[in-house]
């Protein structure tokens, strides 16, 4: 029975409430994990539902699929009834190009927006829902402040959070430009997410007072490649990494990084793949121009002598291809190998990204090779918020001769993401002394954030004397001790047989394992045993485990919390070092009168504890 046209059946008084639900079956379809996402946007939102959280971190690994947890976690902000979901991100046209591209293909409702879409003045924002895109620019915030005004209950996800954001003029009582701005956008009412790989400078920084005991987890999927792999703590290595004894600045060992990044290629695509493939090989130079083209020049006339078959050059750079693939490819034949190369070496191409323009012209040949053998040639350019698909061989050509800043390398682990497929045929050169400089970064790393996951209270960021932890102008001197400090774990139900085996006369290395099988791993993590093992040059010796002591008739000062046993300056101290002077790590059990303890780590040596002693219960 027709009923006739009736408006009233084409009203929605309430916008869609299932697009979370809608964009983990987007990504299920397309056979991606979502468990990981889930437990991430999970956190996140009872953190502001239920925890009352305004200003917190979501922190996993570089190249770990953080953009589409976003997209995920938008689409549950929107579905929760949050309106205004302004996104931050570095100052590249580029990047926020690839990422606006991404969450307007996901199917989100409202579609997201450059900022500049809703400057007109017939844009009207009150009643409508909106996700704002905007890069990290004094003038683009200052166009969108101007346009929105103050949005009450704004949510602003800030990508790379710990670029830019944190308030470089910390300690001089005043704001770094960008900081000013984004604390203007979240007002009283709004809520900042900040997303990063690497978070110490946003602790550190105090940044918008994010509060480190809220912040979540963004766990990695089955398939990601990151620092258990590349820089394992013991064991060998499932890829090729070649250490070069030098500063690696000799022409030579850039010319043979190419040789075999072009061997490894051609057996993946004779022998491998079932389809032909585009590789790319990344060389990370300093951020000199000059050192770029110096590079180029390397790569450069050597793919020439190889296409021309010049008299010089061309008998010898085939030979050394050739015994390349005898020695590593055994399988394989060596003649067939080097004719596919010689065939193809014309298919190249060789890329310099020096500059924001170079990224802009080419950033998409690098990030997805269209050459059978693409050479890209960057510094600083490539080494954060890049995903280089078909990344095949990473070559660093240059040494650090001063400290390296650990936020900064980390972000620079271009070869992280999802490498499985072909990992065995990956290959890492790179300097021998930056590698282990490199490795200590991300084993400082995992330290510091094993606190964290555990849930019970403030970081500790480690450094060295060739390790800086993030930029001095970054730190809150006010609130951050700059001291040797601890480390602790999870609280545990204290048990009296704690003592008996702390008592005993066995090597420290079998006592730690006693211990841990009591404690189990949440109180005693596994890693800080190995990288104790690794770090103990002198074996047991290098090692005390002192008596536990009892806190429940402790003086009630400022900074102690006997219940969660946290005291702000720490529980170990000179007396206690004092009486095993040979040691470098030093492990304590502390308790609250037989009820619940906590072990503690200290370690007396080269390393540096930093602590940001605002955040202690």
């Amino acid at each position: 029975m027709d009923t006739g046209f009736d408006i009233n059946r084409f009203k929605n008084g309430t916008p869609s409430t299932d697009q979370y639900e809608r964009q983990l079956k987007r990504l299920t379809d397309a056979n991606k994990e979502v468990v990981c996402i889930e437990a991430a946007v999970r956190e996140a939102i009872r953190n502001i539902s239920e925890m009352d959280g305004r200003s917190f971190v979501i922190y996993g690994e570089p190249q770990s699929g953080k953009t589409e947890m976003m997209i995920c976690l938008t689409a549950k902000l929107l579905d929760t009834g949050y309106n205004f979901i302004l996104h931050l991100l570095n100052d590249s046209v580029d990047l926020l190009g690839q990422n606006l591209g991404r969450f307007k293909s996901s199917g989100l409702a409202p579609a997201a927006r450059n900022f500049s879409e809703i400057l007109d003045p017939a844009v009207k924002l009150k009643g409508q829902r909106h996700v704002i895109f905007c890069k990290k620019n004094g003038s683009d915030l200052r166009k969108l402040i101007e346009k929105i005004g103050k949005v009450q209950n704004i949510v602003v996800i800030d990508d790379e959070a710990d670029y830019a954001s944190p308030n470089a003029k910390v300690n001089s009582g005043d704001k770094s430009p960008i900081n000013d701005l984004i604390e203007n956008i979240i007002g009283e009412t709004g809520i900042y997410i900040g997303v990063t790989a690497t978070p110490a400078r946003l602790d550190l920084n105090n940044t918008f007072d994010n509060d480190s005991n809220r912040w979540v987890n963004f766990p990695p999927h089955s398939k990601y490649t990151g620092q258990d792999v590349f820089f394992p703590l013991d064991g060998p290595v499932n890829f090729h990494r070649t250490l070069l004894s030098g500063g690696g600045s000799d022409p030579k060992y850039a010319r043979q990084a190419l040789f075999s990044f072009m061997v490894n290629a051609a057996y993946l695509n004779l022998y491998v793949n079932s389809a032909e493939k585009n590789y790319s090989m990344l060389v990370h130079t300093s951020g000199k121009k000059a050192d770029h083209k110096s590079d180029w020049n390397t790569v450069h006339d050597t793919l020439v002598s190889l296409v021309t078959q010049d008299v010089a050059n061309f008998e010898k750079y085939t030979r050394f291809i050739w015994d390349l693939c005898k020695k590593r490819y055994a399988d394989a034949d060596a003649d067939r190998i080097t004719r596919y190369i010689l065939e193809n070496i014309a298919r190249h191409a060789i890329i310099i990204l020096n500059s924001e323009r170079d990224w802009k012209d080419n950033s998409s040949a690098a990030t997805n090779p269209t050459s059978l053998f693409t050479i890209i040639i960057g510094g600083n350019i490539v080494s954060r918020g890049v995903t280089l698909d078909n990344l095949l061989s990473m070559f660093f050509t240059r040494d650090v001769q001063h400290k390296i800043q650990q936020d900064t390398y980390i972000q620079r682990a271009r070869m992280f993401g999802s490498r499985g497929d072909y990992l065995r045929f990956f290959e890492l050169t790179i300097p021998q002394s930056l590698y282990l400089d490199w490795h200590r970064c991300f084993v400082f790393h995992r330290l510091a954030l094993a606190a964290i996951r555990e849930g019970h209270g403030s970081l500790v960021w480690l450094g060295d004397q060739r390790i800086q932890t993030v930029a001095n102008s970054s730190i809150d001197r006010s609130t951050v001790d700059l001291n040797r400090g601890e480390m602790s774990f999870s609280l545990f139900d204290y048990r009296p047989e704690l003592e008996a085996v702390i008592a005993e006369k066995d090597a420290a290395f079998d006592k730690m394992e006693k211990l841990a099988t009591i404690l189990g791993d949440a109180a005693f993590p596994e890693y800080l045993r190995r990288y104790i093992r690794r770090a103990s040059p002198s074996g047991s010796v290098s090692i005390a485990i002192h008596p536990s002591a009892d806190i429940s008739n402790y003086k009630e000062t400022d900074g102690l919390d006997k219940s969660n046993i946290v005291r702000k300056k720490g529980f170990m101290g000179k007396s206690q070092i004092d009486r095993n002077p040979n040691a470098s790590h030093h492990l304590m059990v502390i308790h609250n009168g037989g009820a619940k303890a906590r072990l503690f780590y200290k370690f007396i040596g080269t390393i540096q504890f930093i602590k940001n002693m605002s955040h202690d219960s």
